[in-house]
């Protein structure tokens, strides 16, 4: 599994921006995972920008404005980009829904992650990736999320805070009205959670408020919060369902358990807590960043960090 977050997009946008000629008039993103790099590449490039049907219709954005009517003559030079390009097909029906137009202006094609053999179907590509992957900007759209895992508080809504954790009267209220986060627009294979079991009830009203679709919901059966702290096994827990056949992919809020559930499963695991995907927890970085063998240089992370933080 190959995947890439926003600031990857935007590393390698900076890294190889020098393939891209500087005589662009207008920059056209195809929706809706073409926006993001096409509006990044109107900044760098500081050039106006649009997406596809605007073009069409003659619209652009403008800095400072909300946007403006053009005369369609007053660009010639159309630097036309979405954000990958897999088959070839979606990039074969935005060429064709210009062609009408073609001969009034000179397009060019962008991909920004292209699938190795495909490099002919755009004019540029910034790097080539190869099948399956995923991107941070589409993912909760996925249609292999079927075959997905995924925690709920801290991914699917916020995290309950000090006061509302009571296991009680403010729990119940908090799982009935947790704020929402980040909501798949495709069905969860399994939505596996730390949550007691006694509260299956509230977290299906929550889950079907917000039309969160899912084959099962795996929780926790013990007792109370009590239990489950002594237990502390929210990691193993997770990763008991996750090392199952179909699931490729775990999403998980915390760091820590993100690292350790891969460490059991050896299963890549995408951490909403940075949006990064953890393919090998035993690797220095993730040790350090985990504090698991090396927590004397966390600790010495975190005074630096709020020592910055404060200005001192």
């Amino acid at each position: 599994m190959y995947y890439r977050n926003v600031s990857d997009l935007n590393k390698i946008l900076l890294k190889r921006l020098s393939i891209l000629p500087r005589d662009f008039d207008l920059i056209v993103g195809v929706p809706r995972s073409g926006m993001l790099p096409a509006n990044l590449l109107a900044l760098y490039l500081n050039r106006p920008y649009t997406d596809l049907q605007s073009f069409l219709n003659g619209h652009i954005y403008k800095a400072g404005e909300r946007g403006q009517f053009f005369d369609i003559k007053s660009f010639r030079k159309v630097l036309v980009v979405d954000d990958s390009v897999s088959s070839g097909s979606a990039m074969d029906k935005v060429k064709a829904s210009l062609e009408a137009i073609k001969d009034e202006f000179d397009f060019s094609y962008c991909a920004i992650y292209m699938v190795p053999g495909k490099e002919k179907t755009v004019d540029y590509f910034f790097e080539s990736v190869p099948l399956p992957r995923y991107f941070q900007w589409n993912i909760m759209n996925h249609t292999s999320l079927e075959k997905a895992c995924f925690d709920i508080d801290g991914v699917l809504c916020a995290d309950p805070n000090e006061d509302q954790n009571d296991d009680g009267p403010r729990y119940t209220d908090f799982v009935l009205n947790a704020p929402p986060l980040f909501i798949p627009g495709a069905k969860i294979g399994t939505i596996v959670t730390s949550r007691l079991e006694k509260y299956r009830a509230e977290t299906e009203a929550w889950l079907k408020k917000y039309n969160i679709r899912y084959n099962k919901l795996v929780m926790l059966d013990l007792p109370n919060k009590e239990a489950r702290q002594k237990a502390n096994n929210h990691a193993s827990h997770k990763a008991n369902e996750y090392k199952a056949d179909p699931y490729i992919l775990m999403v998980e809020s915390d760091l820590n358990q993100a690292i350790e559930i891969n460490r059991i499963t050896k299963k890549p695991v995408l951490c909403t807590e940075n949006f990064e995907m953890i393919y090998d927890s035993e690797s220095l970085y993730y040790n350090i960043k985990s504090g698991k063998y090396f927590p004397f240089l966390k600790r010495i992370g975190l005074k630096l960090r709020n020592k910055i933080r404060s200005g001192k």
